[in-house]
């Protein structure tokens, strides 16, 4: 759907709210604004804005805490709205009013939570393996009631902590199950999966700032199962139930179309995640799990589709395409069928 590769520029953006590093590809043609996921940067979609089509302008920004983007602190008691507030900062110092939004996994919270806050400045959306609407960890059923009062299971205590010494540390190696690399190459792509821009990806993911400011944040103890609840501030408590929930969305007062693709073998967002307490601990990894009834595996996928649904209720579109034998990111494992849905779309919502 490209003549040639497009060249993608890195530019740093001084912004109301902070200076963003950003990739942007050409000055011409409908805004579409990348929005990664945690631990990566604007880096993953390096081969897809040099794709991009004609009549289509690429802007991807780092996140804050991410890349090379002034990393001011993230205050997880407003959601993901820090990050909104950014991306949308960013477009009003681009002199962009609307546009369209690729974005993948917690990266899809973020943009959702623009589409709440500001549904006239999007035009369409294409989710990829998107965060559930309640957030990651601590919800039950498919309408996100909480495990616990105080949401245990969710926020920054979730994350390994090995895997967050090695993320600081900069560890390039594949000698331990919790390596950067080794969680990159088994838990975003499928196995044996490995990207043809496996050391460029592996830096991007490095890029990640590891602190209670950033990831994966501050946690607090909970007399609750597993032990682990919330705190203020980093990126794992801004995608925490206590703080984050898009149920809104289903009703805002402009609805783009929704282009949701995933992968059917993904083992982050998942009815059975591997990064989930519910279904670990119903495995047998983490002692003490309370048992279904209490806390369950969350139904991520579930979760989803239900807003989905009512956003469709409500007036609103969406598709949802699955890929076989593709795990966290389809535009890294399969680019050609990920091209072939989401450029279509994104040139038929181009206005």
């Amino acid at each position: 759907m490209t003549d040639k590769a497009r060249v993608v520029e890195p530019r740093d953006i001084q912004t109301k709210r902070l200076t963003v590093h950003t990739r942007m590809t050409g000055e011409d043609g409908f805004p579409v604004v990348f929005v990664h996921g945690n631990c990566s940067s604007s880096a993953f979609f390096e081969t897809l804005l040099s794709r991009l089509p004609k009549g289509l302008r690429g802007i991807a920004p780092d996140l804050r805490g991410y890349g090379d983007t002034e990393p001011k602190p993230i205050d997880a008691t407003r959601g993901m709205r820090d990050h909104s507030d950014d991306v949308a900062s960013l477009m009003d110092t681009l002199g962009i009013q609307r546009a369209l939004f690729v974005a993948h996994s917690a990266g899809a919270g973020v943009v959702m939570q623009l589409a709440i806050d500001h549904p006239e400045r999007v035009a369409g959306l294409v989710l990829e393996a998107p965060v559930s609407p309640y957030g990651f960890g601590g919800t039950k059923d498919a309408e996100g009631t909480p495990c616990w009062p105080d949401f245990a299971g969710s926020g920054g205590g979730t994350a390994n902590p090995d895997f967050a010494q090695r993320l600081a540390k900069k560890d390039r190696s594949a000698e331990s199950q919790t390596s950067p690399r080794n969680v990159m190459n088994g838990c975003y792509v499928k196995p044996p999966f490995k990207a043809p821009n496996e050391e460029a990806l592996l830096e991007s993911v490095l890029s990640t700032r590891v602190g209670d400011a950033h990831y994966p944040g501050t946690f607090e103890k909970s007399p609750n199962w597993p032990g682990v609840a919330p705190g203020t501030t980093g990126m794992n408590n801004s995608f925490s139930p206590k703080y984050f929930n898009l149920s809104p969305f289903a009703s805002i007062s402009q609805k783009p179309d929704v282009l949701w693709i995933r992968g059917a073998d993904d083992v982050i967002v998942s009815d059975t995640s591997l990064f989930d307490f519910g279904y670990l601990g119903k495995l047998g990894a983490i002692p003490g799990w309370p048992g279904e009834d209490t806390y369950p595996p969350q139904p991520m996928i579930l979760q989803t589709r239900r807003l989905f649904e009512r956003y469709a209720a409500n007036g609103g579109r969406f598709q949802e395409e699955v890929l076989p034998d593709t795990g966290h990111s389809p535009h890294v494992e399969k680019p050609q069928e990920f091209e072939r849905l989401a450029f279509p779309f994104l040139l038929e919502h181009a206005r």
